[in-house]
């Protein structure tokens, strides 16, 4: 319980240290500060799979599915690899909502804190409810194999440019409830005119994104029950490749058509999950295959990309 407490008090201290110190005024978050960022986090991430050894070697958290120390380090990387990987295409997703709604870039990094800041909360709702599942109902097991392959399939054939923001249920359900203005104040998310509250085009964009991460959320969060059912490890996983989304973002928003191949990744990984998760209960997969899966599929998606785009 002492290590989950201070896991949120470090996720806490962090958020308030982004936005009240080092984010305090909006500006346009450079491609050099997003590198900085995104080092700092993986770093953050990488140096955590320590905590993650000594925690399950001295007993600082329940170990109900019985991992030892190097196991649960390994399914921790593994998660935590899923769920950055996957979280490409919410940043497809979430660059085509910024451009429609025309957000300034020196207001897209708020507006992803507050994202983030929702995603932190719903997720950690969703794993525990996901964890309770799986502990209760193990046959839940193969709904969570076949939802993957299913959306491995849809993935294979969809197309992001078919999402349009503007025609979105969210953005209708938003207009049913706040007069929605083009107009920008600052970073002011409502704005008062002529007595009405009207929102902003920064509300809007925000309520698409968070709406967007839990449909996002509902692919990953099973990715990673199949890769262990120990509550802290799915979510410290999930929640510290969260926390590194926004200085990702930036750092590959402007190179996000270079990655032309990276989508057949993400049908790898999701397919190979879901297989693994319908044959959980006869076959074992070993956890270095599953690490080196994810790896290679990742790795050959962005290999192809750059060379594609070397030669175009």
């Amino acid at each position: 319980m002492i290590l989950w407490i201070a896991f949120i008090a470090f996720l806490i201290g962090a958020l308030v240290l982004d936005l009240g110190v080092f984010n305090k005024d909006p500006h346009v978050i450079s491609t050099k500060e997003a590198g900085t960022w995104t080092a700092i986090w993986v770093g953050c991430a990488a140096l955590f799979s320590g905590v993650v050894y000594l925690a399950f070697e001295h007993g600082w958290v329940d170990n109900p599915t019985h991992l030892t120390p190097g196991t649960a380090v390994v399914k921790y990387i593994t998660g935590y690899l899923i769920e950055l990987s996957l979280s490409v295409d919410n940043i497809f997703i979430i660059a085509l909502i910024f451009s429609s709604f025309a957000i300034p870039r020196q207001y897209q990094h708020e507006v992803l804190f507050y994202g983030v800041l929702g995603a932190v909360v719903f997720r950690a709702v969703m794993i525990l409810f996901g964890v309770a599942l799986i502990n209760k109902f193990s046959w839940i097991i193969y709904v969570f194999g076949v939802f993957l392959i299913f959306t491995a399939i849809r993935m294979l054939f969809h197309k992001e440019e078919q999402f349009d923001p503007r025609k979105s249920r969210t953005f209708r359900v938003v207009r049913r409830f706040y007069p929605v203005t083009r107009e920008f104040q600052e970073d002011k998310f409502f704005i008062r005119k002529r007595g009405l509250r009207l929102a902003t085009p920064l509300f809007v964009a925000l309520v698409i994104i968070e709406v967007s991460d839990i449909f996002f959320a509902v692919d990953s969060i099973p990715a990673i029950l199949a890769i262990t059912a120990d509550p802290f490890i799915v979510f410290s996983s999930n929640i510290l490749a969260v926390m590194g989304l926004r200085s990702m973002f930036f750092l590959i928003d402007s190179m996000l058509s270079k990655f032309k191949y990276i989508n057949y990744s993400l049908v790898a990984i999701l397919g190979f999950v879901g297989v693994k998760m319908l044959l959980s209960h006869t076959v074992d997969i070993p956890e270095w295959l599953s690490l080196g899966v994810i790896v290679v599929a990742l790795g050959a998606g962005i290999g192809a990309s750059l060379r594609a785009a070397r030669t175009a």
